[in-house]
Formats: structure tokens, sequence, C-alpha cells
């Protein structure tokens, strides 16, 4: 655990400590809190979220660092295995060429395509393009956005991922009704014949989804640094974002089909679950009837998905025993917890208090599967933007996503 990472949590369990007392002397007094101390409790718990969100992020650069140092093992490993195999020839590709050609993409960020000489344009140039000429980024540059996105984004790492190689999309055949039960009957008889058996199909089809930034050229120029960090940082943002919105409450049309939409495509009106909810707040009742609508058998890999507002209300819920239901998290990389299960906060869950509304989800979301068609593209605009001296930046993406199986899912949804 580095320094910064320890301080951080001692701060949080401090301001955690502190908000749960407040409740906890309510509770010994028999009283509700006062507005006082509901004000308090809540700017405590505002001060924790903050903690937690830079404990994540800690986190990330941590493991980010990690891959990168694994990656740059295992290419010169592989290198070295080739060059065995050939007899002391190198035939992996040499940090001068990557370093070239990382060299070649930063030009062309900062200048253009007529900034590039023509080694430089064969270096980085895929099937051209009548209307603008596509430029790929250099692997490095993919793989740092792909992580930046499967970091910031809850859905997409807890989701199960496919590449899918056209853009007739992806299918899956499913089994949508089980065999009848076994018949007991004698040793020569075979049984009835069963009729309940059937099949259908999930499919998913990439939808492109785009975003335009514009840099100024000044910054292009005299960044101190690579301007491909900035494109990539905002990009990364944008895309994920978006992402996020369609995983969650996606409508399916022209776009990811989201857990919090009642749809008999992906997760019916059937997997909500209100009982012991009240019409303004989730109750201990209300979670543990979400959890065990669902088989046992999802319970060891499910987790619970709620907006912050509604975490704040978790927050304060006891059970008989009188121990409340959130637990902080006291380990690296472990999210904290609620009933025994992982807690996940997304900005984009839904988080008005009303009746009938849905306010959470509890499930296995790695039967959320996701399709990745197009890899995110890059192309430059020099000339849009001239007036305001800037060079626009759009990223292209082309995806899909939807539950497949709807029985690992419970949404909590207030009465």
């Amino acid at each position: 655990m580095s320094d910064r990472l320890k301080s951080l949590r001692e701060a949080r369990g401090a301001i955690v400590t502190e908000m749960l007392a407040i409740t906890d002397k309510a509770e010994a007094e028999k009283r509700d809190l006062t507005n006082e101390e509901a004000a308090q409790h809540g700017k405590l718990f505002d001060q924790a979220e903050g903690k937690r969100q830079a404990i994540q992020a800690e986190e990330r650069s941590i493991e980010i660092k990690r891959q990168d140092a694994e990656r740059d093992a295992a290419s010169a490993e592989e290198r070295a295995r080739k060059a065995r195999e050939t007899g002391g020839a190198d035939t992996g590709e040499s940090e001068e060429v990557r370093a070239a050609r990382m060299a070649a993409f930063r030009k062309y960020l900062r200048n253009g395509p007529s900034g590039l000489s023509s080694d430089e344009q064969r270096a980085l140039a895929v099937t051209p393009d009548s209307s603008g000429g596509y430029l790929l980024a250099p692997q490095e540059f993919v793989a740092n956005l792909i992580q930046a996105l499967d970091n910031m984004v809850f859905m997409r790492d807890a989701a199960t991922k496919y590449r899918v190689s056209n853009s007739n999309g992806l299918g899956a055949p499913t089994l949508d009704n089980d065999p009848g039960d076994f018949d007991w009957t004698t040793e020569l008889a075979t049984g009835s014949e069963d009729s309940t058996m059937s099949f259908g199909k999930r499919e998913l089809k990439p939808h492109p989804m785009a975003k335009r930034i514009k840099i100024s050229k000044q910054l292009l120029r005299t960044a101190a640094i690579p301007a491909e960090a900035a494109v990539m940082a905002r990009l990364a943002y944008k895309l994920g974002v978006t992402q996020e919105k369609a995983y969650l409450t996606g409508d399916g049309n022209n776009k990811p089909l989201g857990i919090f939409t009642a749809s008999t495509d992906g997760i019916s009106t059937a997997r909500d679950v209100s009982t012991g909810n009240s019409t303004t707040a989730i109750s201990f009742d209300g979670l543990i009837e979400a959890k065990m609508s669902c088989k046992a058998q999802y319970w060891t890999k499910g987790q619970w998905l709620f907006h912050r507002d509604a975490v704040k209300m978790l927050t304060k819920l006891k059970d008989g025993e009188g121990e409340y239901l959130w637990r902080m998290s006291v380990r690296d990389g472990e999210p904290d917890t609620v009933l025994g299960r992982p807690l996940m906060i997304s900005e984009y869950a839904p988080n008005t208090f009303t009746t009938g509304l849905y306010v959470g989800m509890f499930g296995d979301f790695s039967n959320y599967w996701i399709a990745d068609l197009l890899d995110v593209q890059i192309q430059r605009l020099t000339e849009l933007y001239a007036e305001t001296n800037q060079d626009g930046f759009i990223g292209r993406y082309e995806g899909d996503g939807m539950p497949v199986l709807e029985e690992a899912f419970a949404r909590v949804k207030l009465a």
C-alpha cells in the first residue's frame, strides 16, 4: 500500500466513524436525527465519498503502472524468445521503431496529416478514406484508452465483453425453458415426450457514437505534456460517460439496452422488487427481498449498484441486531459492502426517490454483455476552426450492450 493510499484510507475511516456516531447517538436516545444532525451527517458523507473517489483514483493509478510494467516485461520476454528461435535475430519491433511510431502520432496530433513525411504516413495510415483519411492510433495509445474506460466505467469493468469482427453483430442462443422433470416409470418405458424445452436468441448490433473536441493550436504547440494525453483523457471521459448512461438507462433504440430499462428483451418488470420499501426510501427489508429474489448461485458474484444519494440512505440502515448494513472497505482494491456483497456507486444510476421508481440494482453483472466492433478512431480537423485558432479531434466508436439473463438481476424499486 502506498503512503498516499494509507493516508486516504485512514482519513476516510475517521470521517465514517464520526458519521456513524451521529446515528448511534440518536438511536441510543430513541429519537430521529435533528435537522442539525442530519445536515452534519450529510456533510460527513460527502467528505467520505470524496475520500472514496480519491482512493479509487489512487488504486487505478497504481494498477495502470503495474500493468504497464507487466506489459513492458512481457514484450521484452517475447522479443527475447523470438530472438532465440531465430538464432539471435530479434524479429520483434524494436524500441526505436515504437518510439518513431509514437513520435509520428504526436506529430500528427500537433500538425495534421500535412505535417507527416511519407514514411510517417505509412507507419500510421490504414485503408485510405476518400473523404478525409482516418489514421489509426498507435497500439500503445489505444491500449491506454481502453484501460481508462474499464477503470472509469463500472459496467464495462463488471460486464462480459466481446470483440465483434463485422457489423452484423453478435448473436448467442439462449435456453428459454428447460425440459420438464423426469417421469418415474418402468424399466422399459421412455417417459412422456417433452414439450416445454425451447430456445431463443440474444443479439447485439454495434451502434456508432462519436464526440468532437476542440483544442487550441497554441496548446498543442507548447503544452508541457504530449498532446495525445489531453486528447485521450477527454475522449475517455466523454466516451465513458455516454456508455455508462446507456448501459444503465439506454432504451435499446440505436444504443445499448440498460439494466434500469424494463424490457422483455432485457430485464422485464418481473424482476422489480419493491416489497419492504416505502414510497420515498429504501429499507432493510427491501434490500433483503431484492437479494433473496436472486438464486443463491448468483450471490457469489452479485453486487449492489446505487447512486451516491441512495448510498447515503443505506449508511443509516441497521439490521435487527443493531448492526449497520453498510460496511466500509478496509483493504486495497475492495469496495464497501452491503449485506456482505460489494457496493458499486454510479453517478448515472437513478436517484429520484418517488413512488414506483427504480433506485438500485442487485445482480451478477457479468450477465450484461458488451459487443465492441470499432476501436476508437481519431480524425483531425485542421481548417474547420481556423478562425478561432483551434484544431478539432473527432473520436468514433461502435458497440452495443444488453442484459442477457434477467434472473441474474433484481431491480430495487420504491413502493
